[in-house]
């Protein structure tokens, strides 16, 4: 009689944690910036094409649907960004700890938002 080989926990048996979420998340944020790339392909093939397919590829960016896109896609690379410090950090050997990768994970929230809020600030007000 063979033994039956024990089954691996699937993601009902392990409580959720910012860690595991942000790793999950970290894998999101890489696909969606290689989708919203296809986006700003777009455009610099709109910015190229001339004065017509500029004004269009324009009107759909700034449309709100193109707005919110472009919004999530800033926010995705920033995410990626500092995720991708905290990473680096990692790797380097340092933040294992489970106060530290906590208090490391919610640095990387605290920089996404902060840095989201900055460039939309100074996007929208025209600044630099």
């Amino acid at each position: 009689m063979q033994h039956p080989r024990p089954l691996s926990p699937h993601l009902q048996v392990y409580r959720w944690s910012l860690t595991m979420a942000m790793s999950i998340l970290h894998r999101a944020t890489g696909i969606a910036l290689s989708v919203g790339s296809v986006l700003l392909v777009f455009w610099l093939a709109a910015l190229a094409a001339g004065p017509d397919a500029f004004a269009t590829a324009q009107a759909v960016v700034g449309s709100p649907i193109g707005l919110l896109l472009l919004f999530g896609w800033s926010v995705a690379l920033f995410y990626h960004l500092c995720n991708g410090i905290r990473h680096l950090f990692w790797d380097i050997g340092m933040g294992f700890e489970k106060s530290q990768a906590r208090r490391s994970g919610w640095l990387t929230l605290v920089g996404t938002g902060l840095l989201t809020i900055l460039a939309w600030g100074l996007g929208l007000s025209g600044g630099l």
